[in-house]
């Protein structure tokens, strides 16, 4: 007998996502989370921290290419990369596709993630052991709060605010991580869905327009997300989300799977209803 099993995320009891099993290749409870790997037809395997979808083998790139090179071809230079979250180590593998990258930390709360990111994950967690890499396992709010002057950029890779994640959507973490930036530091950080996370995106962006003078949000699709749009946000100082690289990025691109120059421009292009949704808190800078 075939089993005809099915996988469904929802949303705030509204809606939902699903996906066929074919089997779960992990599931075990951290000190702060469940987490599972499941294997599926239509995406592979499937990373789920409390049930919710992480990363997909087939969908992850959307993610992982926009949250680290929007902003690194933002930054002239960036030589030193903080990675807040991103324990399935997709975020590492593309930050390091940057050649003037020297050292890159990563602060994820729960070694676990990491544990079975490497074990299940192999395509994704391929970079967690390049010597430029040093990971602490630390609660990135604490973390952050002595750190003054000390990145290039900070990618803020985080799960939704909510669980562990919940402390690294206040106006106290994004002030401190301002405050660790050097000169022309960059941050950006994935802050919803502007469809299925309404809420969360605005609050987001006000918190955000309180801290940095320069705010702008950006958009792709990542398919096994809620509403399958989602949102990230560049901020800095002083420097606008343009590329400051064009070898690099031109470089980039060429084994890219969703990045090129003409997307870095397009993404930065906000929907009307987006604005609207925007200009009802405060509006971007």
């Amino acid at each position: 007998m075939v089993l005809d099993v099915w996988f469904t995320e929802k949303h705030e009891d509204m809606q939902g996502f699903s996906l066929r099993v074919n089997g779960i290749l992990y599931s075990g409870q951290s000190k702060f989370q469940k987490i599972d790997v499941i294997d599926t037809e239509a995406f592979g395997r499937v990373l789920l921290l409390d049930g919710l979808v992480m990363t997909t083998e087939k969908d992850e790139f959307f993610y992982h290419e926009m949250i680290s090179h929007i902003p690194l071809l933002a930054h002239p230079d960036p030589e030193k990369v903080l990675i807040v979250g991103g324990g399935d180590g997709g975020t590492i593998r593309e930050v390091l596709r940057h050649p003037s990258v020297k050292e890159i930390i990563l602060c994820e709360i729960d070694s676990d993630v990491i544990d079975v990111s490497r074990q299940y994950l192999p395509s994704i967690a391929c970079k967690m052991d390049d010597p430029r890499v040093k990971i602490h396992i630390e609660d990135a709010v604490e973390y952050i709060k002595d750190k003054k002057n000390c990145f290039d950029a900070v990618l803020i890779d985080s799960t939704d605010p909510l669980g562990p994640g919940v402390g690294l959507f206040t106006e106290e973490f994004y002030t401190n991580v301002r405050n660790s930036l050097r000169e022309n530091g960059v941050m950006s950080a994935q802050t919803e869905s502007p469809i299925a996370c309404q809420k969360e995106f605005k609050l987001i962006n006000l918190l955000l327009n309180k801290v940095f003078p320069v705010v702008k949000p950006y958009f792709a699709p990542v398919p096994t997300y809620p509403g399958a749009y989602w949102s990230w946000t560049f901020c800095s100082e002083s420097l606008q989300p343009v590329i400051n690289n064009e070898k690099s990025a031109a470089d980039l691109e060429k084994d890219s799977k969703y990045y090129n120059r003409e997307i870095h421009k397009a993404v930065f292009a906000v929907p009307n209803y987006v604005k609207q949704l925007i200009a009802s808190g405060e509006a971007v800078k």
